[in-house]
């Protein structure tokens, strides 16, 4: 669903998206503060509706799911702006959350043997189903993108996927928010 909200609105709008991002974010911090102080009359529903998509990272003193996806798709955005010379790095949040945090839960979760501990719920044919499907996503976002001078080196492109799909792996807390960084420092370089 990001995928097909985000991608279309960052290749038309971008400003426009960086402004919707700021309002989302403004909107969850709104939200957050009235489910935390219990602001009448919608404390109670804001917490009990929250409380329904919260995991383990989330406590009930905050909410930090909804926040850590909002910005790992955001923050690539947001410091790509006015930046234009690595055309996939604004889409580094997108990319990663939209696509290969998704194939990677949904095909480790379905098909999913090997697992990268004995402890961990991740495994190597999520990992490998995440880095196939970003770099499948680039390949074909690269030639919407084609206005710039920029040429891809497929080297490093793979590299950075790879690296943030093992990171992915390796990461617990608080990876929509983390693994996207990385992911746009490494597109950066």
């Amino acid at each position: 669903m990001a995928v097909s909200m985000f991608v279309p609105a960052l290749i038309l709008q971008p400003k426009f998206l960086d402004l919707a991002f700021g309002a989302a974010l403004a909107v969850f911090l709104m939200l957050e503060i009235i489910r935390i102080w219990r602001i009448w009359p919608l404390g109670q529903l804001v917490h009990q509706f929250m409380n329904a998509f919260t995991d383990h990272r989330d406590t009930d003193l905050l909410v930090v799911s909804h926040f850590s996806l909002l910005l790992g798709c955001a923050l690539p955005i947001w410091l790509s702006s006015g930046f234009n010379d690595r055309p996939l790095a604004p889409f580094a949040g997108i990319l990663n959350l939209g696509i290969g945090d998704t194939m990677a839960s949904v095909v480790g979760y379905k098909y999913g043997v090997l697992r990268w501990s004995k402890t961990g719920k991740k495994t190597i044919e999520g990992t490998a189903a995440g880095i196939t499907s970003v770099l499948a996503a680039c390949s074909i976002l690269l030639p919407l993108l084609a206005t710039t001078r920029y040429v891809q080196n497929w080297f490093s492109l793979l590299f950075a996927v790879t690296i943030s799909g093992l990171l992915e792996a390796y990461t617990a807390q608080l990876d929509n928010a983390f693994i996207p960084l990385v992911f746009y420092s490494l597109l950066c370089l």
